[in-house]
């Protein structure tokens, strides 16, 4: 089992999350967060901080495309480890339905 990281984060990216991370095994993109699936230690630390419930276990139904998501970006984008401020519509945005087609980016985060 692991831990991903789902559509809900995206144009919010709340950092709760990397901060209590044992493993260091979230990645930043520009305005989504993921997790390594072979990173995760399946401790679910990170779970219960995510403001925007985006964190979900992969024993979920319909959780292979967003396992294989993360993995994708988590391979791409740089490691992140501090808490930052989460982006400036995050509080507007959480929970919206679409945020993929309306506002993913493939583009990295500076890490950190």
């Amino acid at each position: 089992m692991t831990y991903i990281v789902t559509e809900n984060c995206v144009a919010c990216k709340y950092t709760d999350c990397v901060e209590v991370c044992p493993v260091d095994c979230f990645y930043e993109g520009e305005n989504f967060l993921v997790i390594h699936p072979d990173e995760c230690i399946d401790c679910g630390v990170c779970e219960p901080e995510c403001p925007a419930d985006a964190i979900r276990p992969d024993t979920e139904p319909d959780m292979e495309k967003w396992v294989e998501f993360n993995r994708k970006y988590s391979e791409m984008w740089p490691v992140i480890i501090t808490k930052k401020d989460p982006l400036p519509e995050a509080d507007d945005r959480d929970g919206e339905s679409g945020k993929m087609e309306k506002y993913f980016s493939e583009a990295p985060g500076e890490g950190g």
